[in-house]
């Protein structure tokens, strides 16, 4: 990979499609710039519809040959990427850092899931075997095979690039499909070149993998309605994924949609406070809050609201800022201004709502400091939406009943977390939160490659990782045999 390598200003002016690195061309371009820095670190293609369209045909022609490959083939390839992925892990962190402005910790972490999930792809061509089942008629046999659904195409976001496009692709090519992949436009790279470079040296056969950079205004449309496409794996925002599993399902298209969530964290006034706060600094300001499952609200209960808002504020403050290429910093820089100015806004909307700026609400550049709300509702700006950076507002409750409720007044439902000194009271809680991923002393950033990773609600439609990933990406296919001459009744 070292002739591509990101970190050492490799030239990344290039769609891949049909195994073949296209270069830019007349095609207008893209810059791609350090968030930290705001300098310049290389430009890729605004990909075409056109492109789009090479790329889908390219991968529906190649896909059926790879279906057919032993699964021990497509096993080979998937651990070789694995391989490859442990040989340039160092290449990779340093790519998220420059790129998406993801701290060491994060960088590891986003690194350390995709692995595991491209690691879990791998046992996938021998867990979809078939099932038998009796029949009706005399001397028949009913054979269910799952088989691949075809062409998946992917739309993944800027603030887990590598992992969320990798989420999906590595499963998708170990079930047998082929794949079209647009990563988002500030992160072209460790979206998207970087993996195609990946998969290329792992000795993926051409066409089964493409990847068209772009942006969203130009293409988005064209990747999510393309009549070859079978599977449409989306992560991003609700309003946006609305559009985008409309287009595909015109086409009759799967819709596989990671949306947007609005977090709870829930802590009961029996809960240990210390142990509670660890999770909220980490699930709040884990790359400056710009995750999907951080903690957007904090639901604390009156008894210890003060103490909880004081111990909040203080841990705040100590987090250290700055570069994430400095293995020292925790926050880095927001990706780009106009999600900068957003942030800035609900802060500045929620105090004059009536909450009280504890800490933060001010920026260098793009480094916004960790903000902590007291005095917050569920109505407040920062509150009421998902801010998408370092934001904590706290909000008081009085009962479990009201806990609850707040937690649910939200058109989201991705992920939460509670802490309860009484387990039985946590698990009460957790049960009755609408989210389709809850936390039980802990906070809710997290994801593990075997188990079922998605949302209820406006959050989201399908599950990844694990089986639920498979139960996407293949679908059933009914064969019987008639063994003995069957009589019919004319």
């Amino acid at each position: 990979m070292s002739d591509r390598d990101f970190t050492a200003d490799g030239d990344w002016n290039a769609l891949y499609i049909d195994g073949e690195w296209v270069a830019g061309g007349d095609r207008d371009e893209i810059e791609v710039t350090n968030p930290a820095t705001q300098e310049q670190i290389t430009t890729v293609p605004a990909g075409t519809e056109e492109d789009v369209n090479r790329a889908y045909e390219a991968a529906a022609a190649a896909q059926a040959e790879w279906a057919a490959q032993s699964p021990q083939k497509r096993i080979g390839i998937i651990e070789s990427a694995v391989d490859l992925l442990d040989e340039h892990r160092n290449d990779i962190l340093g790519s998220l850092a420059v790129e998406s402005g993801s701290a060491n910790m994060k960088s590891f972490a986003e690194w350390q899931t995709a692995r595991g999930i491209t690691q879990q792809a791998a046992e996938f061509p021998f867990r979809v075997g078939g099932d038998l089942k009796d029949s009706m008629i005399p001397g028949k046999e009913n054979q269910v095979k799952r088989i691949p659904m075809g062409v998946v195409g992917v739309i993944s976001p800027w603030n887990f690039p590598f992992n969320l496009s990798m989420r999906a692709v590595a499963p998708a090519l170990a079930l047998g499909n082929a794949v079209v992949l647009k990563p988002a436009s500030p992160t072209p790279v460790t979206g998207g070149l970087l993996i195609a470079k990946l998969f290329e040296e792992a000795g993926l056969p051409e066409g089964l993998l493409n990847v068209v950079t772009g942006k969203g205004s130009d293409i988005g449309d064209r990747m999510a309605s393309h009549p070859e496409l079978d599977v449409m794996a989306f992560t991003g925002s609700t309003e946006v994924g609305k559009r985008v599993a409309s287009l595909a399902a015109e086409n009759l298209a799967l819709p596989a949609m990671e949306l947007g969530g609005n977090n709870p964290h829930v802590v009961t006034e029996d809960a240990d406070i210390d142990a509670a706060i660890d999770s909220a600094v980490f699930g709040s300001f884990l790359h400056q809050g710009q995750v999907c499952i951080s903690i957007n609200r904090h639901l604390v209960h009156e008894n210890v609201y003060d103490e909880y808002v004081e111990k909040l504020t203080e841990r705040a403050e100590e987090l250290p800022i700055g570069d994430p290429t400095d293995r020292d910093n925790v926050i880095g820089p927001i990706i780009d201004e106009g999600q900068r100015d957003q942030i800035l806004d609900y802060i500045e909307s929620t105090v004059e709502e009536g909450a009280t700026l504890e800490t933060g609400g001010h920026h260098e550049g793009l480094f916004v400091k960790p903000t902590v709300l007291s005095g917050a509702t569920n109505d407040m700006a920062a509150a009421c939406n998902e801010t998408f950076g370092p934001t904590a507002p706290v909000i008081p409750f009085s009962s479990d009943e009201e806990a609850i409720e707040l937690a649910n007044d939200t058109e989201y439902g991705l992920a939460a977390s509670v802490h309860a000194g009484d387990l039985g009271r946590a698990q009460d809680l957790a049960d009755t939160i609408d989210a389709g991923m809850v936390h039980i002393n802990d906070q809710p950033i997290n994801e593990e490659p075997h188990v079922p990773f998605g949302g209820v609600k406006g959050s989201g439609i399908g599950r990844y990782d694990g089986n639920a990933i498979v139960q996407e990406l293949t679908q059933e296919k009914w064969i019987s045999v008639q063994r003995n001459q069957r009589q019919y009744p004319f």
